[in-house]
C-alpha cells in the first residue's frame, strides 16, 4: 500500500512539474510571439499614412489633410442604436467570440459554398479594426495569420465597447469618410445621434464595399443593402418588425456635406504652409504622415481680417492682409485675396507688386545709418536726375523741410536726394538685411528709392516688423509645433525656429519708429490712428495708384494692407482706403495686447559717412538746379553705376516709360 501511494504520488509530481514546464513555455512562447506585435493601447493615436492634421494657435483645426478621420466620437458616446446597426450587419456573434469567430467562418464558408459564390464574410469587427490599424489590404494567408493574432491581442488588451468604438472611428465608409461621424456629416448632415434607424442602417451597409454600395454612386444598390442590415437587425432582437418594415419603405433622404475640415478655414495660410513644410520636414516624414501641425495662425483675427478685405477693398479691387508679430516673426493673419475658391494665387506670398512709399523705410533708415539725422533740412523741390525727375503728390513741393517732416508728407524728391548722400549701395545693403532684395536683387537706378523694384506683401511687412523690434530681423513663421505619429516632437520653432538677426542698430530702428509716428498723427498715414495707442506706419502708392499700401505696427505687432487689380489697372483711389482698412482691422484685434509705447527718440551722435567715389558722377539736369540750392547744402554728386543697362521707368505725371537717359521706350 505504502509503495504504490508513493508510486502515485511520484507520478502526480512529476505530472505537475511537467505541466507546469508545459504551461511556463507555452506562456514565454505566447508572450514572446505577442511581443513581436503592435501594443493595442495606442489604437486611439492611430493615423493612416499621409494624413496631416493643421491647427491654429488655440489648438482649433483649420484643416485635415489626407485619408483622416475629421470628427471622432469620445469614449462613451457611441449611440446604441448605431453599434446595434453595425454588429448585425458585419459581426453578429461580437460579444461572444475572443477576436476571431470560428462559428462565424463555419457559417460563411458554408453558405458561400451553397451559393457558389462570395456572400458572407468572416472577418470580426476586432478582425478589422486591427487589419485598418495594423495591417495592409493584401490577401495573403501571412496576412490573415497575423491578422487573428492581432485580434486576440486586442481582445486581452482592450473592451469589446472600446473595439466597437475605435472600429466606428476608423472604418472607411465611402466619400471621403473616414469614421462614422464623418459618414453621417457626409451622408445626411447629421451628427451622429441625430441619425433615425434607416440612416443608421445604411450607413452600417457600407463597409464591405463602400464605394459600390454608396447612396451617392448607387442608390438602388444602397438601399438592397439597407434592406439586408435592417432584416439583420430583427432576427438579432435590436428592432420589431414593424420598426424594420417602416424603416425598410423610408426613402433615402440624402442631404449631402463636404466631409468637416476638408477645406481649409484659412486656404491662403495653408497653401502656404504647404509651401514651407518641406524645409522642415523630410519627406519621408511627410509621406508616413500622422502629423500634427500647430501653426502661427489666428483663425479669429483672420475671419475678421477676411472681411475686411471684402468689405474696405475699393472699386472690386483684390486685398491681402498680412499680420506678424516682430518678436517671434508668427504669422498671425495671411489673406491673400478676396475668394481662394475663385483664385487660388496666395497675393501676400506669390503676387509682385509696386511697394510704392512703403520702399522708402529703406533710403531713410540708410540714411541714418550713414549720419543724417531726422531734423537735418533738404530742399523739396523739382528736380532731376540723369533725366529721372521725380515728382510729389498733386506737384506740391514745401522747399526746406527737415528729413522727419518730408517722411511724414512722402515727398519723392527727397527719397531719391538721399540716394544721392548715401549711396546706392547704402540703401540695398539696409534693404538686404531687412529681407529685401535677396532673391531678387534691386538695382542701382533712381526710381528705386520710391519704390521701383517689385515685392511680396510678406515679405514687405517682415522688413516692418524688423523695424518696429528694434532693428532684429526675424524671418516670418507659420509654424510653432510639428508633431509625429506618436506624439514625439519633430519641431519646435523655440527650439528649431529662426532666433533673429541684428539688422538695424536699435538707435536707428527708435529714429524710424519716431518718424514712422508722425506719418500716423500728422501726414499721410492719418487714417490708420488708433486712439489709445501709438501707431508707427507708412502709406504707399504706386505710380498711376495701380497699389495701394499701408504698413504699421504697434510694438507687438506689424500688419500690412494692400489692394489693387490683377491685371494692375489703376484703382482710381488712394492708399488712405488701406490705411483706414488697417484700422478697421487692428481694432478688433488690439485688445490682445497691453498697450505699449515705442522707445523714445534716440539721440544721434553719428558722423556723417557718404558713399565712396567711384564710376561716373553727375549734378543732374542744370535748369532744375538753377536755384543752387543742394541738399544738406553738401553739393554731393550723383553716383551712377558706369555701363548700367537701360531700365524701363514709369515717367511721373502718366508719361511715357523711358530709359535710364529719359529716352522713351515702347509700353509692353
Amino acid at each position: 500500500m505504502i509503495r504504490t501511494r508513493r508510486h502515485w504520488i511520484l507520478i502526480g509530481g512529476s505530472a505537475v512539474v511537467i505541466g507546469s514546464g508545459v504551461a511556463l513555455a507555452q506562456s514565454a512562447l505566447v508572450s514572446a510571439f505577442d511581443a513581436t506585435l503592435p501594443d493595442a493601447r495606442g489604437i486611439s493615436r492611430f493615423n493612416r499614412p499621409g494624413t496631416i492634421t493643421l491647427l491654429a494657435s488655440n489648438g482649433a483645426v483649420i484643416q485635415k489633410l489626407g485619408p483622416a478621420t475629421r470628427e471622432k466620437i469620445e469614449p462613451g458616446k457611441m449611440p446604441l442604436l448605431v453599434k446595434q446597426a453595425f454588429i448585425a450587419a458585419e459581426d453578429r456573434r461580437f460579444y461572444d467570440h475572443n477576436g476571431v469567430d470560428i462559428w462565424g467562418i463555419g457559417r460563411a464558408l458554408v453558405r458561400n459554398v451553397r451559393q457558389g459564390a462570395v456572400r458572407e464574410g468572416a472577418s470580426t469587427i476586432t478582425q478589422q479594426l486591427a487589419r485598418t490599424v495594423f495591417l495592409s489590404q493584401d490577401r495573403t494567408i501571412t496576412r490573415k495569420l497575423k491578422e487573428a493574432a492581432l485580434a486576440y491581442k486586442l481582445e486581452r488588451q482592450l473592451s469589446k465597447e472600446q473595439i466597437l468604438e475605435q472600429y466606428l472611428n476608423y472604418v472607411y465608409l465611402g466619400a471621403s469618410a473616414y469614421g462614422l461621424s464623418d459618414a453621417a456629416w457626409v451622408y445626411f448632415s447629421k451628427t451622429p445621434d441625430q441619425l433615425n434607424l434607416q440612416e443608421a442602417a445604411l450607413i452600417a451597409g457600407l463597409p464591405p464595399a463602400p464605394s459600390v454600395y454608396s447612396p451617392l454612386v448607387n442608390p438602388d444598390l444602397a438601399l438592397e443593402r439597407r434592406s439586408i442590415v435592417l432584416n439583420r437587425m430583427q432576427q438579432a432582437g435590436f428592432i420589431t418588425a414593424s420598426e424594420a418594415e417602416q424603416a425598410r419603405t423610408s426613402p433615402l433622404d440624402l442631404k449631402p456635406a463636404i466631409p468637416k475640415y476638408f477645406n481649409s478655414s484659412a486656404p491662403y495660410f495653408t497653401s502656404w504652409v504647404a509651401q514651407q513644410l518641406p524645409q522642415l520636414l523630410t519627406a519621408e516624414q511627410i509621406e508616413v504622415g500622422g502629423l500634427k501641425i500647430r501653426t502661427s495662425l489666428n483663425l479669429d483675427w483672420q475671419k475678421k481680417a477676411q472681411q475686411v478685405v471684402r468689405k474696405f477693398a475699393p472699386f472690386n479691387t483684390e486685398g491681402v492682409i498680412v499680420s506678424m508679430e516682430p518678436g517671434t516673426g508668427l504669422v498671425r493673419v495671411m489673406v491673400g485675396g478676396k475668394n481662394f475658391s475663385s483664385s487660388q494665387f496666395n497675393r501676400a506670398t506669390q503676387g509682385l507688386r509696386s511697394p510704392g512709399s512703403t520702399f522708402k523705410l529703406f533710403p531713410y533708415a540708410a540714411a541714418i545709418r550713414s549720419g543724417v539725422k531726422p531734423e537735418d533740412i533738404f530742399v523739396d523741390a523739382p528736380r532731376c536726375w540723369s533725366g529721372y525727375c521725380p515728382k510729389n503728390f498733386k506737384n506740391k513741393y514745401f522747399g526746406k523741410i527737415s528729413l522727419a517732416d518730408a517722411l511724414k508728407n512722402s515727398l519723392n524728391t527727397v527719397a531719391v536726394q538721399l540716394q544721392d548722400k548715401v549711396g546706392f549701395d547704402a540703401i540695398i545693403s539696409t534693404a538686404n538685411q531687412l529681407g529685401i532684395g535677396n532673391e531678387r536683387p534691386l538695382g542701382k537706378y533712381y526710381p528705386m528709392a520710391i519704390g521701383a523694384y517689385e515685392q511680396t506683401v510678406l515679405d514687405m511687412t517682415a522688413a516692418y516688423a524688423a523695424v518696429a523690434n528694434r532693428g532684429v530681423y526675424v524671418k516670418p513663421m507659420a509654424f510653432e509645433e510639428i508633431r509625429g505619429p506618436e506624439g514625439n516632437v519633430l519641431w519646435s520653432r523655440r527650439i528649431d525656429g529662426d532666433k533673429g538677426r541684428r539688422a538695424l542698430d536699435s538707435e536707428v530702428a527708435d529714429a524710424m519708429n519716431w518718424m514712422l509716428q508722425r506719418v500716423v498723427t500728422g501726414g499721410t498715414g492719418a487714417a490708420a490712428r488708433l486712439d489709445d495707442r501709438p501707431v508707427a506706419g507708412k502709406t504707399g502708392t504706386s505710380e498711376g495708384a495701380r497699389d495701394l499700401w499701408f504698413i504699421g505696427s504697434i510694438p507687438q505687432l506689424t500688419t500690412a494692407v494692400w489692394f489693387g487689380y490683377d491685371n494692375n489697372a489703376e484703382t482710381k483711389s488712394s492708399s488712405g482706403e488701406a490705411a483706414w482698412a488697417w484700422k478697421q482691422f487692428m481694432t478688433t484685434v488690439k485688445g490682445s495686447y497691453n498697450i505699449q509705447k515705442f522707445p523714445p527718440k534716440p539721440v544721434l551722435n553719428r558722423p556723417f559717412t557718404g558713399p565712396k567715389k567711384q564710376g561716373r558722377t553727375t549734378t543732374g539736369d542744370a535748369a532744375s538746379e538753377s536755384n543752387g540750392d543742394q541738399p544738406f547744402s553738401s553739393g554731393e554728386p550723383t553716383t551712377v553705376a558706369p555701363g548700367a543697362p537701360p531700365r524701363r521707368y514709369i515717367a511721373p505725371a502718366g508719361g511715357p516709360p523711358v530709359d535710364e537717359n529719359f529716352r522713351p521706350l515702347p509700353v509692353q
